[in-house]
């Protein structure tokens, strides 16, 4: 599991395009944080079984986009639904 996160975040630091990407943002006079969560399932095989992965999460995270948040993520060419 360990090799697998440091895999991820190899491939992440060594991305050409993400460098791109936080160098602007970062000449824009911001700075970066960028935090992923992966769900990773591990099973072993059972040739009559099929793999599922679990997600032990009871409940969503309570959170409030701001408008400069949504400014910065379209930015990003992300695009928010703004709930009313």
């Amino acid at each position: 599991m360990e090799q697998l996160g440091e895999a991820i975040n190899n491939s992440l630091s060594d991305s050409e395009q993400i460098a791109e990407v936080i160098t602007r943002i970062k000449a824009g006079g911001y700075d970066v944080f960028l935090v992923l969560e992966a769900t990773i399932g591990l099973n072993e095989r059972d040739e009559a079984a099929e793999p599922t992965l679990v997600n032990d999460r009871r409940s969503a995270a309570d959170f409030q986009v701001t408008s400069q948040d949504v400014k910065f993520l379209k930015s990003l060419r992300i695009r928010v639904d703004e709930e009313k």
